[in-house]
């Protein structure tokens, strides 16, 4: 009843309000227009009631309209997640993968902290903070039941990540995309963590305490920076390559593989690999950058994949034989039984389906086995590790197996196998990873010692500081990768300032780019100007021609790179037959190594070995006065060079009193003889004790044994150069110490 009492109150009030809007419109009749009024109604009710009702206003007063029906809502269109279908038949989502589903008989049910970053999305954002907790660590454990699905990599956080901490503790900076790849593949382990579980301890005494560690599935990042993430075990005293710097287009995770399908992406691939149809035909892939037959079975074409299975082979080899004769428990490997490792209890090599047990897993670890062992397996749990950085895994099974054959009775043949590539493509050696702590290389050095310095030298005329380089890459010398053709030099300017040229757009005047020296004989005039001949002066110190300074000899007088004595001529350009006077002529462009087999039809007694190559003489001339005319002029030059030392002794011991040793491998190669025995000892060739109480005799003298020592093929570039240098060097310092030059011959 109140309710009805309610309802006519209410159409009473509207009523009154149509009345009151008739009389005031007048004689003008408006078109009908639709009010909506609401009343809200409370008298005599608990709850408020609201009620709305659509009246039509006209100018006659009559009974209410009936009210019209609302509207229907426009249908909204459905939202459409891009990538979705590529995403969801890809690893990221595969809904029955162990990846996934590993903690679902748990009790908790839930993934574990320790896995949750990787293993499902809520661990992934808890890991990056992008749910509002700190980030770089899993606070928590996160459900079962997700995926890697689209809000774990796209989200705030992510859209500026540019930076991963690696588990070494090593941070990589300046990075794109890639970053959200690298959060999770990047493993579990590193050196550091090896280091940690072995420290101090006897590297072959079993002990206890120690497990396998495992770097854990697809660690693709870790493999393919290399040392800058450290993810492989490295062994002390060694270095290792860097970064896998690919060509720039397909230098990221994402610009090889579909970011949601996780597919490669093989079309962009075949400009530079032909034959690619399938990725099977990746495991055949090899390139120019690596001629040598690393895991020595005589093939250098076949694939680097094939290359590391070589490799493995040897080391798992040596894990086994070194499990037997020091751990005790023979060894065997599974790669899907966790944890990998296991006693082989029937001794038969092979792991059985009884023995891949976690009940029998290894137990008799040493440090020395632990290591090798943890590399074994970062070689193979990234199926991909020839591609992201083969030769990194070909450097950590190499040590690994080197390590493991000290220890062992009969070591594992590693004759003919390598651990390293030629100069250009060695990215493990100092020449490209003297930088590393530095983070860039300098300016003064981009032009020849980054992958990118020479091209802007080429095309600008000036250096800047570069990235570090895993040596060189196919756009250091190639300015097209389809054709492979090499960027034009008509002319070489040498660090004297003399210009010069093997002829106009030869391949020579590219290499001459970096192949010439960094210093020359006007540097040394320039330093030593206005002091006295045999006063030692504060303002004097080493000048280094640099290493490899093979067109600086070839073209001799003319590129004044040895230290030419005032009053002298010396000779100009080698020529060589003409079929051979050119550098690819005489050396493999990738390999470096000299084509000895095209040397016999002039020199029989090369005999195909570059050893062979330092028994050639084409004259009958003496030059270092010991009456051998048969050896080669390289022992000829020897010869000069070792008296040429001896007087430098002579001179530093006698007339500065201040003894000096030379150390080709240490920089700045002259020391002090602080015991005055004539050896560089061990703390003697430190930068901390350089020579440098220098004289303008002893440094000129100093500069060209530099110079002969450090273009060893000296002797076959332009030998006569050579030895005029090391003629006129005695001669002078014969004037002031007794110097034995009696037979002597300048050429």
């Amino acid at each position: 009843m109140r309710r009805t009492g309610k309802m006519f109150a209410l159409l009473a009030l509207l009523l009154i309000v149509t009345l009151v809007a008739a009389g005031c419109a007048g004689d003008e009749r408006p078109a009908p227009e639709q009010v909506e009024v609401t009343r809200e109604v409370v008298q005599e009710v608990t709850v408020p009631v609201e009620v709305t009702r659509v009246v039509e206003v006209t100018a006659e007063a009559g009974p209410a309209a009936e009210p019209e029906e609302p509207a229907e809502k426009p249908a909204q269109p459905a939202i459409e997640v891009p990538f979705l279908d590529a995403w969801s038949g890809s690893g990221h989502n595969d809904t029955e993968a162990e990846a996934f589903n590993h903690w679902n008989e748990d009790d908790p049910q839930e993934v574990s902290a320790s896995c949750a970053k990787c293993h499902s999305t809520p661990g992934y954002q808890d890991a990056i903070g992008a749910d509002g907790s700190e980030a770089g660590v899993v606070d928590k454990p996160a459900p079962i039941g997700t995926t890697v699905q689209c809000v774990a990599c796209h989200n705030d956080v992510t859209l500026t990540m540019d930076s991963v901490v690696m588990p070494s503790g090593i941070e990589l900076t300046g990075l794109g995309d890639e970053a959200r790849c690298m959060q999770c593949h990047q493993g579990r382990q590193s050196t550091v963590s090896v280091d940690e579980a072995v420290a101090d301890l006897d590297p072959d005494t079993v002990n206890e305490e120690l497990g396998f560690l495992n770097i854990h599935y697809f660690a693709a990042a870790a493999t393919k920076y290399g040392t800058f993430a450290k993810g492989g075990y490295e062994y002390d005293a060694k270095s290792y390559d860097g970064n896998f710097a690919h060509v720039e287009e397909f230098d990221a995770c994402i610009e090889c593989h579909n970011s949601h399908t996780l597919e490669l992406q093989l079309d962009g691939c075949t400009e530079c690999h032909a034959d690619l149809a399938s990725k099977e035909d990746l495991l055949n892939v090899r390139m120019p950058g690596s001629m040598v037959d690393y895991d020595s079975d005589g093939d250098v074409e076949e694939g680097i994949y094939y290359e590391t299975e070589g490799l493995r082979e040897k080391l798992y080899q040596a894990i086994q034989t070194y499990a037997s004769e020091v751990s005790g428990p023979p060894i065997v490997y599974d790669a899907h039984s966790y944890p990998y490792f296991f006693i082989d209890t029937n001794e038969n090599g092979e792991s059985d389906e009884d023995e891949a047990q976690y009940g029998n897993k290894y137990n008799a670890w040493t440090p020395r086995l632990l290591k090798a062992a943890y590399n074994y397996q970062v070689s193979v749990k990234d199926p991909g590790e020839f591609a992201h950085g083969g030769k990194y895994i070909i450097q950590l099974i190499y040590d690994s197996t080197e390590d493991l054959n000290a220890a062992l009775s009969e070591p594992v043949d590693l004759a003919g196998t390598h651990r390293i590539d030629a100069g250009h493509f060695a990215g493990s050696e100092e020449a490209f990873r003297h930088w590393d702590e530095d983070g860039e290389v300098s300016s003064s050095c981009s032009r020849c010692h980054s992958a990118k310095g020479l091209p802007l030298y080429l095309a600008e005329g000036v250096s800047i500081p570069q990235p570090i380089a895993n040596g060189f890459r196919c756009r250091t010398c190639h300015d097209s990768l389809a054709e492979f053709t090499r960027y034009t030099v008509d002319e070489v300017e040498f660090p004297s300032g003399a210009v010069a040229s093997f002829g106009e757009g030869s391949d020579s005047n590219l290499c001459a780019a970096c192949h010439q020296g960094r210093e020359s004989a006007d540097d040394v005039n320039a330093l030593t100007e206005g002091i006295d001949a045999d006063t030692v002066s504060d303002e004097l110190r080493f000048l280094n021609i640099h290493y490899f300074a093979a067109a600086a000899t070839r073209f001799g007088g003319e590129a004044r790179g040895g230290y030419q004595y005032e009053g002298k001529d010396y000779v100009g350009q080698f020529a060589h037959v003409p079929n051979f006077s050119e550098c690819k002529q005489c050396h493999e462009p990738h390999g470096l190594t000299v084509q000895v087999q095209a040397c016999t039809g002039c020199h029989p007694s090369v005999e195909n070995s570059e050893e062979g190559l330092q028994a050639i003489r084409m004259t009958d001339t003496d030059f270092d006065g010991d009456g051998d005319t048969d050896e080669g002029i390289a022992a000829e030059v020897d010869t000069l060079r070792a008296a040429l030392y001896a007087a430098i002794q002579a001179y530093a011991g006698e007339v500065v009193e201040s003894p000096v040793v030379y150390d080709a491998h240490s920089y700045p190669y002259y020391f002090n003889d602080t015991n005055a025995n004539g050896e560089p000892d061990e703390g003697e060739a430190s930068y901390g004790n350089r020579y440098a109480t220098w004289t303008p005799r002893l440094l000129r003298a100093a500069y060209n044994y530099q110079y002969a020592t450090k273009d060893p093929g000296g002797f076959a570039h332009n030998g006569k150069y050579v030895i005029q240098l090391l003629y006129d060097s005695l001669a002078d310092m014969a004037t002031v110490v007794d110097v034995e030059t009696a037979g002597m011959v300048r050429p």
